[in-house]
């Protein structure tokens, strides 16, 4: 992985973190927490690709599990956060952009899905079942739900600050060819990537130079007129 990824990365996943325990952790909503943790890996892993994403769910889930009020058996969120990471980053498209929201959405879904089920899963073979009075059905549910209301305020921020500290050209592609080709997190977050804007500045440009052209026109055409009347 790059220096600016790793340096990105662990920002966004100390941050995440911290949060997650000190904030959104003492909300004691019903059923799950929301995990601001595991929508970071998946935000980084549409960006970075399968590899780098399981990297990042697997440090990430690591400092989960040592992070108090850890309650769990050591490595269980690591294993978790690893598989989500690695399974998001096979969601990112070829061309690295997506064409609709619901590309990112439906990945939020089943990431929540995946989690819960793989870390109860893992709970079970390890006989670790301290969510057993909660429900199976009332932690999807619950860990769907709250993902999905914390997506569109945190997945596209994320992504275009992955985007911009890679330096990534798909920002300046996307506009230079249809608008087909913006990518979503434009618009979840307007100006989120930067496109917009610079949309916005080849806009100004352009209009700028029509009104060269069309002022430099009328001043030859006033020429010309008082050239006929000299006549």
């Amino acid at each position: 992985m790059r220096f600016n990824r790793i340096l990105l990365s662990g920002t966004l996943v100390v941050v995440a973190l911290v949060i997650q325990v000190t904030v959104l952790g003492r909300l004691q909503l019903p059923g799950a927490v929301p995990d601001l943790l595991l929508l970071t890996v998946v935000a980084l892993s549409l960006v970075y690709g399968p590899t780098s994403g399981a990297l990042l769910g697997f440090g990430a889930g690591l400092l989960a599990d040592l992070a108090p009020p850890a309650d769990h058996a050591l490595g269980r969120y690591a294993l978790v956060l690893c598989v989500i990471g690695y399974a998001a980053g096979l969601a990112r498209p070829d061309k690295g952009r997506f064409r609709s929201v619901w590309g990112p959405m439906l990945t939020v879904v089943a990431a929540a899905i995946g989690s819960v089920l793989l870390y109860v899963g893992v709970g079970v073979l390890v006989g670790d079942t301290a969510e057993r009075h909660v429900g199976l059905g009332g932690l999807l549910f619950s860990a769907v739900l709250y993902d999905l209301v914390l997506a569109p305020f945190t997945v596209p921020f994320i992504m275009a600050l992955a985007r911009r500290a890679e330096n990534d050209p798909m920002a300046v592609e996307a506009n230079a060819g249809a608008p087909q080709g913006t990518d979503v997190s434009s618009g979840w977050v307007a100006g989120g990537t930067g496109l917009r804007i610079g949309g916005q500045r080849g806009g100004l440009r352009l209009r700028t130079a029509r009104g060269r052209a069309n002022r430099a026109g009328r001043i030859k055409g006033i020429k010309g007129v008082k050239s006929v009347k000299k006549l």
